[in-house]
């Protein structure tokens, strides 16, 4: 037997040591902290949890958990709290997301590859301190109804910190800021049980008037007092005089020009814009608006959509089509964080609007395929499955054809979906057609 030793192969120089401090300030989340927390349970080099007077049993779930908590006493400013607690942290990075947002066990660990792709690069590791994800705003069922962009991983540098008593930002530029397209932070904080249970609003309010007196031409203030105003109960009420100080505040928003952060002034556009579409009124004024915020930030899918529905509305369904079938193509096929508060969130509302449009043209062939799209994501829409059903039918789609597109889209083994297609077709008069899909229950 030799005696020599075999040779290891070069496996590389090693991955560079990321320890991750995971930071939160937090008041009376006892229903919140637990997930807060568990996410990062097994990336995190530590927990920092500042807690600012929490009457509930945040501190101690938090402790239990081995987070390490501190206190601060509480100065209506964000940015003084936030910055305490990076203060505390030891790691080389932070993740900063508040009690009601997490990322997925998936993009956790997403996350920790991507930081350290940043530091085995050179280049990379010199000009990038804080990563920009996307940010999904989740409704009662979990449903995104937004996706923004969201500075909340970033080196721990003594010139990296917090600033302004609400709404915060840190004080970078935005060529220190990687795009981290495909790390998604998870965000309930503005359901309405969540606006309910913790008074957001009403405390935003009272923040934003004191700093508005302040600075009391900053549009960006204004703009984030509007976006407080307007907001609706969970009940689904709201103060009809806070309802007009949020508009004219919008208004002066949209008015002032490019002065104002432009997440903001898209949030001024689009109260008006969604106001319009949803309720049928000020067509003119909507399309109006549309052009103009599009002359501002040319190629934004959510004003394009709201355009396309406004021309829609008028008449003009040619154009509109064009138009639904641009925004349709940048999503399926942008791969970059374009802040879409609409399409992006929902896609399903795009392909709803554009089935219902291709009906309106007479386009069999759209018609059929949006109508698929649809029942692909949900296949309970019984009447986007009717009209799907009828249409294949007056085309000269046999009944066995039929049977087997919706076998692409239902379990014909499964008895739910064969009664559920059985009934729908029946109300379509296809009896026929019922009868066979009945005839597949197997008894």
């Amino acid at each position: 037997m030799s005696g020599k030793k075999k040779k290891k192969k070069n496996a590389g120089p090693p991955l560079p040591m990321i320890r991750l401090s995971q930071c939160m300030i937090v008041k009376n989340e006892e229903k919140n902290i637990e997930r807060a927390l568990g996410w990062a349970k097994s990336v995190a080099f530590e927990q920092i949890v500042v807690d600012t007077g929490s009457t509930d049993r945040t501190v101690e779930i938090a402790e239990k958990m081995g987070a390490k908590v501190y206190h601060f006493a509480w100065i209506n400013d964000f940015s003084a709290a936030k910055n305490y607690a990076i203060e505390q942290a030891t790691g080389n990075w932070i993740a900063f997301l508040d009690a009601d947002e997490f990322f997925t066990p998936v993009d956790a660990k997403k996350l920790i590859l991507y930081l350290k792709n940043i530091h085995s690069d050179p280049e990379m590791r010199k000009n990038y301190l804080a990563l920009n994800c996307k940010w999904s705003q989740v409704d009662e069922k979990g449903q995104p109804f937004a996706v923004l962009v969201q500075e909340r991983v970033f080196r721990n540098l003594p010139n990296v910190r917090y600033v302004g008593n609400i709404h915060e930002i840190l004080s970078l530029g935005p060529e220190n800021v990687a795009r981290a397209e495909e790390i998604t932070i998870i965000h309930t904080g503005y359901t309405k049980d969540a606006y309910a249970q913790t008074s957001k609003a009403e405390r935003n309010v009272e923040l934003l008037r004191e700093a508005i007196k302040d600075k009391p031409d900053d549009p960006n203030l204004k703009a984030y007092l509007a976006d407080s105003l307007v907001i609706k109960d969970d009940k689904g009420y709201a103060d009809a005089d806070k309802i007009a100080e949020g508009e004219a505040l919008y208004r002066e928003v949209i008015a002032g020009g490019m002065t104002a952060h432009s997440g903001l002034r898209k949030s001024s556009y689009l109260y008006f814009i969604e106001k319009y579409t949803n309720t049928g009124e000020n067509i003119l004024e909507c399309e109006q608006l549309c052009r103009k915020a599009l002359m501002e930030k040319p190629g934004d899918m959510d004003y394009e959509y709201y355009l396309a529905i406004t021309l829609s509305n008028k008449g003009e369904h040619n154009e509109a089509w064009e138009l639904f079938k641009k925004v349709e193509g940048k999503l399926l096929s942008d791969k970059t964080m374009s802040e879409s508060r609409a399409v992006a969130a929902n896609p399903d509302q795009l392909f709803g609007r554009m089935l219902l449009l291709a009906e309106k043209l007479g386009d069999v062939e759209s018609t059929i395929r949006y109508a698929a799209m649809l029942l692909a994501a949900d296949k309970t829409k019984e009447d986007v499955l009717r009209g799907y059903i009828i249409t294949l039918l007056m085309n000269d789609v046999s009944e066995d054809e039929v049977v087997g597109l919706l076998a692409k889209l239902y379990d014909m083994s499964a008895p739910k979906d064969l009664l559920l297609l059985a009934r729908v077709a029946k109300d379509c008069g296809a009896i026929d057609l019922a009868r066979m899909i009945v005839g597949l229950i197997k008894t």
